[in-house]
């Protein structure tokens, strides 16, 4: 099971690159993959294969028309089944005793 974060978005697509963000998350969206939107990226979970799949996919959505694409990527592998997208923060506010903004 891995937690994959990442961004991806066009270089040459000028200031505002909603349109091309939306394209990515709408192919993340439909894969049937659990992920988590934020801010500055978003977090895919599952089977490695499966969501580096996900992550080609949406390289291959912006490549088709974009000359220049930049792409951050942080990965965390763990030997097990169970999911970890919401059991890491939960952790977290149980040592806190309390709940975090989301």
């Amino acid at each position: 099971m891995v937690l994959i974060e990442f961004s991806m978005f066009p270089l040459d697509k000028g200031e505002s690159l909603s349109p091309y963000v939306a394209r990515i998350l709408d192919i993340i969206d439909k894969s049937g993959v659990n992920y988590r939107l934020n801010p500055m990226g978003t977090v895919l979970e599952g089977d490695y294969d499966e969501v580096m799949g996900v992550v080609r996919q949406c390289f291959k959505a912006l490549e088709q028309d974009c000359s220049r694409i930049s792409m951050t990527l942080k990965m965390d592998y763990r030997k097990s089944d169970e999911s970890r997208l919401e059991k890491k923060i939960q952790k977290v506010e149980s040592i806190l005793k309390r709940e975090l903004k989301k």
